[in-house]
């Protein structure tokens, strides 16, 4: 054996200190073709400083051979040299048989500096110039993937499905194709490409996309099919768990999505998505203390999030919770930027513990937004009526009246009040 196949050799046994030995004498000794092979074989590995000193005598010695060049300078852009990277491709000129390769090379370099312009433009070059090349292709239906160009990518992935291709580099075609479908809108189409793949074949993620493609369509059996085959595959998939619930949710399992939700909160205890969404389900199952629990969850993750005040607000409320409700709105309502409905509920607290002054204050901040609503211009009516504001409680009742004009007490009332006045 040679000094470069004992090298790989020790390498594949963990040897790392009779690898070393070997390479030095494979540098010293080895022919052209055993260094470059094995210098492929580091790269593919990983090894890149071992690689980049083969690389480096071999460029040496064949100066002309600009491939060489090109995977040094993929290998200084891993390193981050890239300065030493551009110097390399920059020395690869037109005429080259590696200059399609080069200017690959380049485009990687500027999307990794943010440089997408440039890195369109050396891609679009490489097509130009080699219009046949599926790797540049494939390079460009990525990189418009990667930028969210979906409709630039499709045109590239069909370009090159239609040629037969369906697997590139380790990546499907027709996933890809699936899900810039998806992100274009066009979920029937993202299903016919999806639908093409096993699912045994299909990773965690075009699992997802799968289901979550379904869920758009309105199929929800579909959708919770896939989206439980992957939890059973990777019950870490943090991301089903909102989904397969809104699938459940859809064909009315409601504790089928709350379960979800539930097995979806030890995955990800920290996503106030999942504590929303139980909260709801819980009050729709008529279990009011498992909704509070949730809530105050939520909100001990996301402490300014109003949606979840309000809901909790809305509980204490409803079952004359009157002290806690207005210890957990006091302090919203006094940043001045609370939800209408966080007025409303603490002037009905307020009114509940005889603080006339605090509940009058509130009415009048949830007025502009409630004023068209029967339910508390009705309540709005009794409080004034019963702190004595005649003048107040009298435009709130012509108000009233004309929204609900069949209600006979409240018409009795305005004629009597008119009649006082």
């Amino acid at each position: 054996m040679s000094y470069s196949e004992n090298m790989l050799a020790a390498l594949a046994d963990g040897n790392l200190k009779q690898a070393k030995k070997d390479f030095q004498r494979a540098l010293q000794q080895d022919s052209d073709d055993l260094l470059y092979s094995l210098a492929e074989n580091l790269y593919a590995l990983g090894f890149l400083p071992e690689a980049r000193k083969v690389y480096l005598k071999l460029l040496a010695k064949y100066p002309d051979e600009d491939e060489l060049r090109t995977t040094l300078a993929d290998i200084a852009i891993s390193d981050g040299k890239t300065e030493q990277a551009l110097d390399y491709l920059q020395a690869i000129q037109p005429d080259s048989p590696a200059y399609a390769e080069s200017l690959l090379v380049s485009a990687d370099l500027y999307q990794q500096q943010g440089l997408y312009e440039v890195s369109e433009q050396k891609l679009l070059e490489a097509r130009r110039l080699y219009p046949d090349e599926t790797v540049i292709a494939f390079a460009l239906a990525e990189f418009y993937f990667d930028s969210g160009e979906f409709q630039k990518a499709i045109v590239y992935y069909e370009e090159l499905i239609a040629a037969g291709e369906v697997e590139i580099s380790k990546v499907n075609l027709y996933q890809r194709l699936g899900v810039a479908y998806a992100n274009s809108g066009a979920f029937e189409k993202a299903a016919e490409y999806l639908d093409l793949i096993p699912t045994a074949e299909m990773s965690a993620e075009t699992a997802f996309q799968a289901g979550f493609i379904q869920l758009q369509l309105k199929d929800y059996q579909a959708a919770e099919k896939l989206l439980s085959e992957l939890r059973e595959q990777d019950s870490q998939f943090s991301s089903l768990y909102p989904y397969l619930a809104t699938a459940q949710e859809k064909q009315a399992k409601l504790t089928d999505a709350l379960r979800t939700l539930q097995e979806g909160m030890a995955v990800d205890a920290y996503n106030e998505v999942l504590y929303q969404r139980a909260a709801d389900l819980a009050f729709r199952l008529d279990d009011e203390a498992l909704g509070e629990k949730y809530l105050q969850h939520w909100l001990a993750l996301v402490p300014d999030d109003m949606t979840a005040i309000v809901q909790l607000s809305n509980l204490y409320v409803k079952q004359g919770r009157h002290d806690e409700n207005i210890a957990l709105l006091t302090p919203v309502a006094d940043r001045g930027d609370a939800d209408p409905q966080a007025y409303w509920n603490l002037a009905v607290s307020a009114d509940a513990q005889d603080e006339t002054k605090v509940a009058r204050e509130n009415y009048l901040l949830a007025y502009p937004t409630f004023k068209n609503q029967p339910d508390f211009l009705h309540q709005l009516i009794l409080f004034f009526q019963s702190v004595g504001q005649r003048t107040e409680m009298l435009t709130a009742l012509k108000r009233y009246v004309k929204l609900v004009p069949t209600d006979d007490e409240m018409a009795w009332l305005l004629e009597s009040t008119e009649e006082d006045n």
